[in-house]
């Protein structure tokens, strides 16, 4: 199981910071059934990860990982985006949620877990995510995999963390990864996510922070279906490939969180 920068790793260079990504491997419809609160689950010191500004993890390193910085950290939310702490408990709380299979192609199961004690519920993050991957211009859609939220993390193929800048850093770290409370990573178990990049999106992105979750989700996936490598602007005016590290910056391209264009063509751009 590997997934490529949750934290997916983000980097982001906005108004000067630099995002690195680290290998992982981090839309639609598809409801959410079952109870809402799991108990709580404390991460294994042993998690690798890749951190992945803005698009998910999948750090810029030859082992396959990748992490992104966040610049522009400083820049102030939107109002009335929720607070974001910089530290929890590192405990987790997994969302009990079980959803249909939705794609075709080799099958991945994921489950979502929250850290405690922050303004995010577990099974709401779990029906967003659910909703991403099954977007109409996402992976799923365009054959590259199948995927399916599970209740239980221990019969999951990747796990999907959302946890404080504090608590995403720890758990990067323990793979090697710097994501300076900014970014997100892949860990050996999934996907970390920040959770500043979460409820704030990104200062390079021009979307609102629930667009931009299709990017954390889709770019530290596509790390996930096998994409390895990070992509560039493929053009000055055309849309940036999901697979960029687009917190870094955009170079001349536009924002963009979805694999896929309106007409189902791939978005891609030199290799990077």
């Amino acid at each position: 199981m590997a997934l490529t920068g949750l934290v997916l790793a983000v980097v982001v260079v906005g108004g000067g910071a630099a995002i690195a990504s680290w290998r992982g491997d981090g839309d639609g419809a598809g409801a959410v059934s079952g109870p809402s609160a799991a108990p709580e689950t404390s991460l294994p010191p042993s998690a690798s990860t890749d951190a992945d500004a803005d698009d998910g993890q999948n750090a810029d390193a030859d082992d396959g990982q990748d992490a992104d910085a966040d610049a522009d950290a400083e820049k102030p939310a939107p109002s009335g985006t929720p607070r974001v702490p910089e530290t929890g408990p590192g405990t987790f709380t997994t969302a009990r949620a079980n959803g249909k299979k939705t794609g075709s192609g080799p099958l991945r199961r994921y489950s979502v877990q929250v850290e405690d004690g922050i303004d995010v519920s577990a099974a709401d993050a779990a029906a967003e995510i659910q909703r991403i991957l099954a977007h109409p211009r996402g992976w799923a859609a365009h054959g590259r995999g199948s995927f399916q939220l599970v209740s239980e993390s221990e019969g999951a193929d990747f796990i999907i963390r959302i946890g404080t800048p504090a608590t995403a850093d720890k758990l990067c770290l323990a793979q090697g990864l710097d994501t300076h409370r900014e970014l997100n990573c892949e860990t050996s178990e999934g996907v970390v996510v920040n959770l500043r990049r979460w409820v704030e999106g990104s200062p390079t992105f021009e979307g609102p922070p629930s667009e931009y979750r299709h990017l954390i989700i889709n770019h530290e996936v596509g790390h996930e279906i096998g994409i390895r490598q990070h992509m560039g602007c493929g053009g000055r005016g055309k849309l940036a490939p999901v697979m960029m590290q687009q917190i870094k910056g955009l170079d001349g391209c536009r924002s963009n969180a979805w694999p896929y264009d309106e007409d189902g063509t791939f978005i891609e751009g030199p290799v990077s």
